[in-house]
């Protein structure tokens, strides 16, 4: 499960890597809001077609049809936006077409406390004021949060990134003369296994995680890795991770090489 650290917008992972988390940009979300309000008022316009035919036919009479205005509303303005909130769990219509979803500050799913708070208060800042209220309140905030965000707790997180290009290590030249004679033979998987993880989430990482994280790394590396050279912490970092990769190739190949040998004595028996 993630929890938050004291960055904003930052994530800490199962792993303890700091992961930055970006809100959708101010145009994208705005464009996102005018999908869903062209949804919304569509459907409003199609019941007061209907009503329209209904009171025509006689089959509503002038006595029900406040009712029925006041009901429209509801169901176009608050309920809609609520139900496709819950069923696309914090997406909706505008947000599939620009790559957004709402989520709490912390990052995690919202539910139907936040999207009964959003849409309540999008009927005034979005729907009444024509959106005037939601563009001012998303200009002046970090994360383009409109009212309705600031009064619930939520935000509109991106959830479209580039693709990542896997990464693959090499020894930094600076270390190659240490690399001849470091042993981290003795690190426990999982330290290494966080040492990857920070490496591929490194470029996404505000810089001042990037740093804590990679000190925090060499740090426990300390008690495994002999000796220490004095190196820049991710250079270091990167250093082990193909120290151990490379070593650990080699123990496979030995053990291949043995076992192919094994297997040539006992068919020649």
């Amino acid at each position: 499960m993630s929890t938050p650290i004291d960055t904003a917008d930052e994530v800490l992972s199962g792993e303890a890597v700091a992961i930055d988390i970006q809100p959708l940009g101010f145009f994208m979300r705005t464009l996102g809001a005018l999908i869903d309000m062209a949804l919304s008022w569509a459907l409003f316009l199609l019941f007061l077609w209907l009503r329209t035919w209904l009171l025509v036919t006689g089959i509503v009479t002038g006595a029900i049809d406040g009712i029925m205005n006041v009901l429209a509303i509801v169901v176009c303005f608050v309920v809609v936006p609520i139900v496709m909130e819950l069923a696309l769990r914090g997406r909706s219509l505008g947000k599939l077409a620009v790559g957004g979803r709402i989520v709490r500050l912390d990052g995690g799913a919202t539910g139907f406390r936040h999207a009964f708070i959003r849409a309540l208060i999008g009927v005034l800042e979005t729907y009444m004021t024509f959106g005037a209220i939601a563009l001012l309140s998303g200009a002046f905030t970090a994360r383009s949060q409109r009212l309705g965000d600031l009064v619930a707790g939520t935000y509109s997180q991106r959830v479209r990134t580039p693709k990542l290009i896997p990464l693959v290590a090499v020894m930094p030249p600076a270390l190659a003369g240490w690399a001849q004679i470091a042993d981290a033979a003795r690190m426990p998987d999982r330290l290494a296994r966080r040492i990857t993880q920070f490496l591929q989430h490194a470029e996404r990482m505000s810089p001042s995680a990037r740093a804590r994280i990679a000190h925090e790394l060499v740090a426990e590396t300390a008690e495994y890795v002999s000796p220490q050279p004095a190196a820049h912490p991710e250079q270091l970092l990167i250093a082990i991770t193909v120290l151990r990769r490379e070593r650990e190739r080699r123990a496979l190949a030995i053990a291949d090489a043995r076992a192919e040998k094994l297997s040539g004595r006992h068919v020649g028996v």
